[in-house]
């Protein structure tokens, strides 16, 4: 089989020798569209840059020098929309961009793209994105944000951007894009028949619809394959043409002239009318999926040569020679002298070196920020304001869901860039009330109800992250993250990893969930796994039981958030959210005083508390597990039992020190987990300890059953209890 990358390579000289060119039915000229005869040389160039990049890296990997080789030849139009708009217009690109990122680097002065791209391909430590972890298109001068191989999972944070856009010129808040900026977002057509797609658009549309502006242009790079799977005839256009709130354009993305003269359009309408487009660029895809895709597998060979025959190249060349601008043999000379120098400069990155250590591969998973608090003086009159609906409540004791709206009030009027999103959280005030009346004193700007999707909420969330706001997103109900898990995972807690730290996306993810529930059933709102969460490097996992941790706990995470960029997961229990007794009816021994917020006040604790001090039995649990704990402790102390009940707090990371100084001083350690006993923190707990307590203490768990949550009583049979605490405390200790 013949070598494509070499045949591809020569088919530019011997095409542009012969003058044998593809064709175009658009009669336009630079000046129609705006553009200069050295405008035009320069798109070559750059178009010939990503080409010759895509060749290298090709000879890298086969050099041992590089890894990873899914390229942009075909799509090097691009370039000409990178030209269209500004360089501080942020840009959410797949990975098929290499022009757009080389044709924007010309736009920032003192930029090194081709270096920086050739360190990223040999995974260098130098490259001054990732640091090495991965060949990734971005950059923090050039506001890209970095992506690895995305399918469209970018499209929700790109609408989050570009929805914070007007916002912060509403709310006069400073952020890292400008007021008048625009987002664009680009994606290839397999990936627009992604749900990620789907609902990022829809959520796009559906605000538009509604008159809110939403700057954005959706580029669709439509080369009409996805891997090996062919996108049908007209389907693009189809499916978004004639879309409610979204403006639709189209151009020939092989011709740079009417893809630069349309993207000037869809820029246009971005920038001035606030409003979005979908730009539908028709492309090639040249050199297969990858350098790993044999193409001749699933397509014919007449068809990869009519292709290869199309190359955007040629057609670039075809209107320099056209209209005068250079000859054959000085665009040939271009073409052969970025091929020489990018030899060079890969030769160069390739010396670099590399990561060496798990110490400095992890190093950006935690990102190494120290931010100042950003936080307002709020005097005590406009306190009283805030609280004037509950000013004879405020002195009283309360329960779990009023304390954590009481601190989300103080903390809204500390920090003015904390902006809430989610279902129903508005003038609702979310399903348990625990956002009441957060919407009329801070205003529907910051207290935002959004459709019903929860990919939509936490890229709203991540976009808004991008533009300087603290994002806390509500999930209704825990089960529903699964929908979504990805913007948690692959996208926002991924970002720090692959731009060194550069980038973040802080922020602090409400959810309400665990068991428990007397009337609820099933896997939606019953819902006892967070195991989602806890392989993700890099995430906080908050879970109070009660009103007065919970309230600490909030403010901790919002300085965790504000101050060193974190993103955490706060996971309230829905059971105790209305809880006033413990024991009996009526002892409101789990209602609990409002402490008013002191600025003064700097601590983030992120370690166990402990109820009692006994030192024959340690109870490790957490949320609803330390509720029925306490209440086993005093019936356990009725029979002479020893007990200390541990509160985890933070799931993750685990306060290991301050759970051990419990355990090492315990005879016996038993574990209440409401989680399931497959994929449990429990197991981690009994890890911890056989690894590092001082003695091996007999241990047990108590835990849930490894089942779904039923409806009614019959969710107390596969649940753990005050009853079998009690049971498995008595047998260890025996």
């Amino acid at each position: 089989m013949s070598d494509r990358n070499q045949l591809v390579k020569e088919n530019f000289i011997n095409f542009v020798r012969a003058q044998t060119l593809p064709q175009s039915s658009i009669n336009l000229t630079p000046s129609d569209v705006g553009l200069s005869a050295t405008d035009v040389i320069d798109l070559f160039e750059t178009q010939a840059m990503s080409r010759h990049l895509d060749l290298q890296s090709r000879v890298m990997q086969k050099k041992g020098q590089s890894f990873y080789t899914i390229g942009s030849s075909g799509h090097e139009g691009n370039a000409a929309y990178a030209k269209a708009f500004r360089p501080t217009d942020m840009a959410f690109l797949h990975y098929r961009s290499g022009a757009f990122v080389i044709q924007r680097g010309k736009q920032v002065p003192g930029q090194t793209s081709l270096y920086d791209m050739l360190l990223s391909f040999a995974a260098s430590k130098d490259d001054p994105i990732s640091g090495g972890r991965h060949k990734v298109l971005g950059s923090k001068a050039l506001s890209i944000p970095p992506q690895t191989s995305t399918i469209a999972s970018h499209l929700p944070k790109a609408m989050g951007a570009a929805y914070s856009i007007p916002l912060a010129k509403r709310l006069a808040h400073q952020g890292e894009i400008p007021d008048d900026g625009v987002i664009i977002c680009n994606f290839g057509d397999a990936s627009s028949n992604h749900s990620t797609t789907q609902g990022a658009i829809n959520s796009t549309a559906w605000a538009a619809y509604q008159s809110i502006p939403m700057p954005i242009v959706f580029v669709c790079e439509d080369n009409g394959i996805g891997i090996s799977t062919s996108t049908p005839d007209g389907w693009i256009a189809a499916n978004y043409q004639n879309r409610a709130g979204l403006t639709y354009l189209y151009c020939d993305g092989l011709n740079i002239l009417d893809t630069y003269q349309t993207a000037k359009e869809a820029e246009r309408i971005a920038r001035e009318m606030r409003k979005p487009v979908f730009l539908h660029v028709r492309t090639v895809r040249l050199l297969g999926h990858a350098g790993s895709d044999a193409e001749f597998v699933y397509r014919d060979m007449a068809d990869i040569t009519a292709t290869e025959f199309q190359d955007p190249l040629l057609h670039t060349a075809r209107i320099i020679l056209e209209n005068n601008i250079l000859t054959p043999d000085e665009l040939i000379n271009i073409y052969q002298q970025v091929e020489q120098r990018i030899a060079v400069v890969a030769e160069n990155a390739a010396s670099k070196e590399k990561l060496t250590s798990a110490d400095s591969v992890m190093a950006s998973i935690v990102p190494d920020i120290a931010k100042a608090r950003s936080s307002v003086a709020v005097s005590e009159d406009q306190r009283r304001e805030i609280f004037k609906h509950e000013k004879h409540n405020l002195k009283k004791k309360q329960h779990l869901a009023k304390l954590i709206n009481w601190a989300l009030m103080d903390l809204m009027a500390e920090y003015p860039n904390i902006v809430m999103c989610g279902e129903d959280i508005g003038k609702k005030g979310g399903v348990y009330n625990v956002t009441a009346k957060l919407c009329e004193r801070f205003s529907k700007n910051r207290v935002i109800n959004t459709l019903l999707d929860e990919q939509t909420i936490l890229g709203t969330a991540i976009g808004l992250a991008h533009n300087g706001f603290l994002p806390i997103p509500e999930i209704q109900f825990l089960a529903y993250v699964h929908n979504a898990e990805d913007q948690i995972r692959g996208e926002a807690a991924t970002l720090p990893f692959f731009s060194n730290g550069q980038f973040t996306n802080p922020m602090v993810i409400r959810i309400a969930g665990l068991a428990y529930q007397k009337g609820f059933g099933g896997h939606f709102h019953n819902d006892n796994s967070f195991a989602v969460f806890r392989d993700i490097p890099g995430l906080i996992i908050a879970c109070p039981s009660n009103g007065a941790d919970a309230v600490e706990m909030m403010r901790s995470s919002v300085r965790l958030a504000q101050e060193q960029q974190r993103m955490v997961v706060f996971l309230e229990p829905i059971a105790l959210y209305m809880t006033k007794d413990l024991h009996q009816e009526g002892d409101g021994l789990w209602t609990h005083e409002y402490q008013a917020p002191a600025l003064s006040d700097n601590s983030i604790d992120l370690g166990v508390k402990v109820a009692g001090s006994g030192k024959q039995l340690c109870i490790l649990t957490y949320g609803n597990g330390y509720y029925l704990s306490r209440q086993a402790q005093e019936q356990l102390a009725a029979q002479g039992m020893d007990v200390r009940v541990v509160d985890l707090r933070w799931l993750a990371p685990l306060d290991e020190k301050g759970i051990l100084a419990q355990v090492n001083d315990c005879e016996s350690v038993l574990i209440v987990d409401e989680c399931r006993q497959t994929g449990s923190i429990s197991e981690a707990l009994v890890t911890l300890i056989h690894e590092q307590a001082e003695t091996l203490p007999k241990i047990k768990r108590v835990t849930a059953s490894d089942s779904f949550i039923p409806l009614g009583a019959a969710a107390y049979e596969v649940l753990p209890s005050v009853e079998n605490i009690v049971t498995a405390a008595t047998e260890i200790c025996q």
